[in-house]
């Protein structure tokens, strides 16, 4: 039995809904009634009756439920007991940050920050979009970074998180250049014209994106996928060989554009997608826990704004 069962359903019992309570918890809502499923296996019997409307607990339901807020309870005072513990450990700002900002943006932010804030004892947990989100929201990082687009808008509520802007910057199309220094790939490419694509893999965030800029191409774009990973890093790393075309982020390509190991694939402007860099924090007034680094560090950047 997993501890974000308990959670999934407790969330459950408050909403009385599948479906509200698989966005509060950054699941789909085929894997969050999985999971309940699990549960009800687990415990070998129905806690939910899914004859009614809104969703109501069986019987046994209404009695786990009141078990497992005080188990999750009892966790969640342990775990800051713990805490307590961890001494050394309090000037140590945890971050929970994408794979795509892990390894470009985020050693460039944490310098400029030393030049401008001070020094600053960092831990990165690098994840994918959904899983960074979950760190926050379980209290399991003082810091969220992630790139913020109004088409996919992160399940995060202003009640409860508030944010900063880091900036912007911009999703667009990179290929290998040729020994005349142009794309080998390009888009728009003719009507018939199959551009191998080196691809997202489903779900990821800015696969998302991606799909928004095909989407919005001023005319239709052929990508034929011949390789696919969640990493932007990896998407890069194939386009370098020269094996596709690739959607990835401006700061992911600093070096490569400089050195023009790679070049744009389409003209400014043309298939591109402005994303804004965002910065994620539990509101004081509901953390279940702040550190004086990480209280610091929010104020400077606020007020740098």
């Amino acid at each position: 039995m997993e501890t974000k069962w308990l959670e999934d359903f407790v969330s459950l019992a408050e909403t009385r809904s599948f479906s509200r309570s698989a966005q509060l918890r950054h699941v789909t809502q085929p894997a969050f009634s999985r999971r309940i499923q699990a549960l009800e296996a687990w415990a070998g019997l129905d806690l939910v009756d899914r004859s009614s409307y809104p969703t109501r607990l069986t019987p046994a339901g209404e009695t786990f439920h009141s078990q497992a807020l005080e188990i999750l309870g009892a966790l969640q005072s342990t775990r800051n007991m713990m805490r307590g513990h961890q001494v050394a450990g309090q000037d140590v700002i945890e971050f929970a940050v994408p794979h795509s900002l892990a390894f470009t943006f985020f050693p460039h932010w944490v310098m400029d920050l030393r030049k401008r804030f001070g020094a600053v004892k960092s831990r990165l947990i690098t994840l994918n979009v959904h899983d960074a989100v979950m760190q926050l929201t379980e209290g399991s990082c003082d810091l969220l970074i992630a790139y913020h687009h109004p088409s996919q808008p992160l399940q995060l509520s202003p009640d409860r998180y508030e944010m900063l802007s880091l900036g912007h910057e911009t999703l667009a199309a990179y290929a290998k250049a040729d020994d005349a220094g142009q794309p080998m790939f390009h888009v728009p490419a003719g009507p018939s014209t199959k551009v191998p694509y080196l691809s997202y893999a489903s779900g990821a965030y800015l696969g998302r994106l991606v799909e928004l800029i095909v989407k919005l191409a001023p005319s239709p774009l052929i990508l034929d996928p011949i390789y696919e990973t969640d990493m932007a890093e990896g998407l890069k790393a194939m386009a370098l060989e020269g094996h596709g075309l690739a959607f990835l982020p401006g700061s992911s390509v600093k070096k490569e554009l400089k050195s023009k190991r790679l070049v744009r694939a389409a003209a400014p402007g043309v298939c591109e997608l402005s994303m804004e860099l965002r910065i994620y924090r539990e509101r004081p007034e509901m953390a279940r826990h702040i550190k004086p680094g990480a209280q610091a560090l929010w104020e400077f950047l606020r007020d740098s704004n």
